[in-house]
C-alpha cells in the first residue's frame, strides 16, 4: 500500500508514543448538572488529552467526529490554520494514531476536511486505519451562497472521510425518511397493502453469482421468460438477466407483487410497500445544506446560545450535520468523542441525543464557548436540533483540565500518583484494554484468564508492610481470590516489594511486579 512521506515524518510517527501520560483533574466549579455523569469536557492540548484517555477509554468509543484545522492558508481567530504543509501532517498523524486506539472495534471515525489537505488526509488514514476499512467520503454542501470574490471557484462543499476500526463489524443506522422519499410511494392499483414503489426485476449479466456462471458457461439461470398478464413471454433486456429465481418470481406474481404498468405491457417490476420498509433510508454520500444545515445556520445557532460579546468561530458546524452522523453511527448511551471540539457542537448534539461524550478543546474558549453552551443544553435550550429530538434538558457534564505528568522524563513513575490513575495505566499497559472498575478493590480484573492486583496507596487499609502495599503471606491470604480459577489461576500482582521468595511465588502461580521499577510510561 502506498504511504505518504514528508519532512520530519519520523518524529510524527513516534510522537504519540513519546507523549507523556498526564492525569485528568476534575474541576467541580466548571462542571454542571448531575454529579455522577460520565460526560467529559476537557480543556487542554488534544494530543496529551487523548493519551490521558487511553487507559480508561481505549476501545470504547463508538463514534469519533473531528473537524481539524483545514490548513487553508486563511487567518482564523481561534486556530493557527496557516500551518506549513508538513507541520499540518505531523500534527494530525499522532492524533489519528491515538484516536484509532480509542475507537471501538465496531466504531467509525468521521473527519471533515477541505480539498486543501483532504487527499493527503485520506492517504494518512489509509495507513493508520487500513485501506480496507475505508467506508466512503461524504460530500457536504456547506454554504447556500456564492462568494464572487473567489479567485477560481466559490467553495461550496467540504469532504468527510469515514473509516471503520473493523469494517466487518460496522452496523450503520439509517436516516429518517424525508418527505420527498415518502412521496416516491404511491398506490396506483389500489393495493390493499397500501402505498408502494417499484424496482426492476432484472440485473446486469455481469453481476454476482450469475455473472460468474455466465462467464464460465455462457448461460445464466436468470434468462427464463416471465409470462405477462396478456400471455406474452417477456425476457430481460439485452445484457441483463432476472435477479430472482423462476419460482421466486412466480410467488411474487401470485401474491400481486409484480407491477406490469397500467396497461400490463411494461417490463415487470417488483412492488416494495412503504409499511414493510425499514425505518428510514440508506444514507447517501451527498448531504445538502437543506437537509443538515450550513455554516451560516451554524453561526446563527451559536449566536443565539452565547453571550453577545462572545466572538464566534469562523466555520462552526451546524447541529443537523452532527445529528446525521450520530443517527448513522451510534445508538443511545454509546460513546462519542470530538478532540477538536471548537464551539462545542458535537458534545451539544450528543447530549441532546442521549449519547455519552468526551469533548476536548484547547485554550480559553473551552470556558468561553464550550462550557456555557453545554450548560444551556443541560438547562433545556431549544436551539439547533432540540425540537427535532424533543429535548427538554437534564443530565450533566464534568469539566477536566490536564494535570500532572504521571511519569518522569526517563519513563519512571512519579511519586504520589493516585490509585485509580496507576491502576488504569498498568491495566492498559498489560492488557491493551481500558479499565472499568465498579468497586474499590486491589483486584483490578481478569484478562485472558490472568487476574491483576495492585497493592498501592494503602488499598487494604494502611501502608505498613503487612497492611497492603507489600506482598506478604498475610496480605496474600486476604486478597480476593482469582474469580475464574481460585486454586491454579495465574495472578499478576503489582506492589512496592515482596516478602515472598521465588519458590513460593512460583507455587502460588504469581508474577510479582515492583512499583515503580516495573511500571513504565512507554
Amino acid at each position: 500500500m502506498p504511504i505518504l512521506q514528508w519532512l520530519n515524518k519520523e518524529e510524527a510517527v513516534v510522537a504519540a508514543r513519546n507523549c507523556p501520560y498526564r492525569l485528568l483533574e476534575h474541576v467541580p466549579e466548571s462542571s454542571y448538572g448531575e454529579k455522577n455523569t460520565e460526560n467529559m469536557l476537557i480543556q487542554g492540548d488534544n494530543l496529551e488529552a487523548l493519551k490521558a484517555l487511553i487507559p480508561t477509554h481505549a476501545g470504547r468509543i463508538k463514534c469519533i467526529f473531528i473537524d481539524p484545522p483545514y490548513n487553508t492558508k486563511s487567518a482564523f481567530e481561534h486556530y493557527d490554520d496557516n500551518l506549513e504543509h508538513s507541520k499540518w501532517l505531523s500534527t494530525i498523524y499522532p492524533r489519528l494514531e491515538l484516536l484509532h486506539q480509542l475507537l471501538a472495534d465496531n466504531g467509525t471515525i468521521w473527519v471533515t476536511i477541505s480539498s486543501a489537505e483532504g487527499h493527503y488526509l485520506k492517504v494518512i488514514m489509509d495507513e493508520i486505519f487500513g485501506r480496507s476499512n475505508f467506508i466512503d467520503t461524504v460530500t457536504w454542501v456547506k454554504t447556500s451562497s456564492v462568494h464572487n470574490n473567489a479567485d477560481f471557484f466559490s467553495s461550496a462543499t467540504d469532504m468527510m472521510h469515514v473509516f471503520a476500526k473493523n469494517i466487518d463489524n460496522v452496523d450503520f443506522g439509517r436516516v429518517p425518511r424525508s418527505e420527498r422519499n415518502s412521496k416516491d410511494y404511491k398506490n396506483q392499483d389500489n393495493d390493499p397493502r397500501g402505498a408502494w414503489a417499484s424496482s426492476p426485476l432484472h440485473v446486469s449479466l455481469t453481476s454476482g453469482q450469475r455473472g460468474a456462471q455466465y462467464a464460465k458457461t455462457g448461460k445464466s439461470s436468470g434468462l427464463y421468460p416471465i409470462i405477462s398478464p396478456h400471455g406474452d413471454e417477456i425476457y430481460p433486456p439485452k445484457g441483463r438477466c432476472w435477479g430472482y429465481s423462476e419460482d421466486t418470481v412466480k410467488a411474487y406474481d401470485d401474491d400481486g407483487r409484480i407491477w406490469w404498468g397500467k396497461d400490463g405491457k411494461n417490463q415487470p417490476r417488483l412492488k416494495r410497500y412503504l409499511n414493510e420498509q425499514q425505518d428510514g433510508v440508506v444514507p447517501t454520500t451527498l448531504w445538502g445544506h437543506e437537509e443538515v444545515g450550513h455554516n451560516q445556520k451554524a453561526k446563527k445557532e451559536l449566536s443565539e446560545l452565547l453571550a453577545s460579546e462572545t466572538e464566534l468561530f469562523a466555520t462552526p458546524k451546524p447541529e443537523g450535520l452532527i445529528e446525521r452522523v450520530l443517527q448513522i453511527s451510534t445508538k443511545e448511551n454509546e460513546w462519542v468523542l470530538d478532540s477538536f471540539l471548537g464551539s462545542g457542537t458535537t458534545a451539544a448534539v450528543a447530549h441532546k441525543m442521549n449519547r455519552k461524550y468526551i469533548g476536548v478543546e484547547l485554550g480559553e474558549h473551552a470556558i468561553t464557548h464550550c462550557q456555557p453552551r453545554l450548560k444551556s443544553v443541560v438547562d433545556g435550550e431549544q436551539g439547533g436540533i432540540s425540537r427535532n429530538v424533543n429535548w427538554k434538558g437534564g443530565e450533566g457534564f464534568k469539566f477536566f483540565r490536564l494535570g500532572e505528568v504521571i511519569f518522569n522524563e526517563n519513563g519512571t513513575l512519579k511519586e504520589d500518583i493516585s490509585f485509580d490513575a496507576l491502576a488504569s495505566h498498568i491495566w492498559f499497559a498489560d492488557t491493551k484494554t481500558s479499565l472499568v472498575r465498579n468497586e474499590k478493590s486491589p483486584l483490578l480484573g481478569v484478562h485472558d484468564g490472568v487476574a491483576y492486583y495492585l497493592l498501592y496507596n494503602g488499598i487494604l487499609g494502611d501502608k505498613r508492610p503487612d497492611g497492603g502495599n507489600v506482598l506478604t503471606s498475610k496480605v496474600l491470604s486476604i486478597l480476593p481470590q482469582h474469580p475464574i480459577d481460585p486454586i491454579n489461576g495465574k495472578r499478576v500482582i503489582f506492589g512496592e516489594t515482596s516478602r515472598m521468595g521465588a519458590a513460593r511465588l512460583k507455587k502460588e502461580n504469581i508474577v510479582f511486579k515492583q512499583i515503580p521499577y516495573d511500571v513504565k510510561g512507554r
